[in-house]
This record gives structure tokens, sequence and C-alpha cells, in this order.
């Protein structure tokens, strides 16, 4: 099995999910005789959104690439960010690095293009839902990406960070969501909705979601499961 490589803390609670997850589900497939090797590189979580928040990409990119080469470096040979917003920097990673990384958008594009799907919304960060990065590989798909208004952009934004970032979920913020979906699905006729951020989640499910869901995390760990396990020997 090969090594897996996670730059984790952006946030702590996605990381969490990573870890545990990738134990617990590998453990159960195996019967129990194996447990992955896991290296986690955890960023200054502060650090990297002030060079978000700053546009200043090419300091981003930087910090993230160094993780990236100590994992490398560690013998890690899966290695991802566990964070959509992260990929803002993606092709600059993968020309720093040298490193084939498993990408968030790729994986649940192609789950979207499995399932049929030619309309998604998409929920994140303000970055993830303003900026192309995770729309990119949506649209050469040819499938339609849509974001909900500017005052509800801003409002999953604040939830995100005040809330779920900190391990806060709210009942108020799940109904604030559900409304969101709700309105994107009835005024733009969206089939599923992308939950773009490692955080949301906690919150929202297929469950208590009003269309279908398109987990990034639980997309992202079946892919990195799967690359870990095959071929695993080489």
């Amino acid at each position: 099995m090969k090594k897996i490589g996670l730059v984790g803390g952006t946030g702590p609670e996605s990381t969490l999910m990573y870890y545990r997850e990738l134990n617990t589900r590998i453990d159960r497939m195996t019967g129990g005789k194996e447990m992955p090797d896991i290296a986690i590189e955890s960023v200054n979580f502060r650090r990297a959104w002030e060079y978000v928040e700053k546009g200043q990409y090419d300091l981003l990119a930087d910090y993230l690439a160094e993780k990236i080469q100590s994992l490398a470096a560690g013998g890690a040979k899966v290695i991802s960010l566990t964070a959509g917003t992260m990929h803002v920097v993606m092709d600059e990673l993968l020309g720093k690095t040298k490193t084939d990384l498993v990408s968030i958008p790729q994986a649940v594009c192609r789950e979207a293009q499995r399932r049929g799907y030619r309309k998604v919304g998409l929920l994140g960060t303000i970055f993830t839902m303003e900026k192309e990065y995770m729309k990119t590989d949506f649209r050469k798909a040819g499938i339609e990406v849509v974001i909900p208004e500017k005052a509800d952009r801003e409002l999953v934004a604040r939830r995100i960070l005040e809330e779920l970032e900190n391990g806060i979920v709210k009942e108020s913020t799940l109904k604030e969501f559900q409304e969101i979906i709700r309105k994107m699905k009835e005024q733009e006729g969206i089939e599923a909705v992308v939950l773009g951020c490692t955080e949301l989640p906690m919150i929202l499910n297929e469950g208590n979601s009003p269309v279908a869901v398109l987990d990034s995390v639980e997309i992202h760990i079946q892919e990195l499961i799967k690359i870990s396990i095959e071929d695993g020997n080489q």
C-alpha cells in the first residue's frame, strides 16, 4: 500500500475527517489486517488564509510547496491538499513540486459525470465560489456550475469561517444553507450541489439537502484510497 501524504490544517476539522476515515475504511476493507501509513504536514491556517485573502498566491504556493516536498521526501506516494480553497494555486504547485497531486475538483467532476449531471450548484468559501479553480474541470466536461447570489455567497462564506472551521454546527445555519440550495434549485434548476469546502459535510449531507449532494470529502477520500491501494507494491 502506498504511503499517503496530506497537507492539512486548512482547517483542522476537515483534516481530522480525512485521517479518521482513511484509517477506518482501509482497516475495514482489508478485514482488519492493514491501516495506511499517513503523513500529515499541517500548515498555519491563519497564515495560509491571509495569503488567500490578500491575493498573495505566489507566497501561498511557496508555502504549500514546502509542505508537499516534505511529504514526498518522507516517502509519501499519494499526496493531496485537504482543502478546496487551497486548490487556487494547484497549477503553480504542480509546476513547483513536479508531484502528481490528487485533485479535489477533478475527483468531484468525475463523480458528477458518472452520475450524469448537467447542472450543479457550488457552495464553499467566497474564493471557491467566485474564482474559477473549482469550476474549470466541470465546464470542460460540459457541466454548468451555478453559484448563489452575492448576499448568499457572503453568508455561506461567513458561516464556514466563523463556525464550521471552529467545529461549530448550528441548526439555524443548516436552515440557511437549505434555503440557499432550494433557491438555486427553483431558480436555476440545479440537479445537485457540490460541497466545495471540506468543512461543509459537517452540516450538509444527502439526508438533509434539498438536492443530491456531491460531497468533496467523501469523493476525495474514495479516490485517495483507490490510488493508495492499487499497485501498492510499486
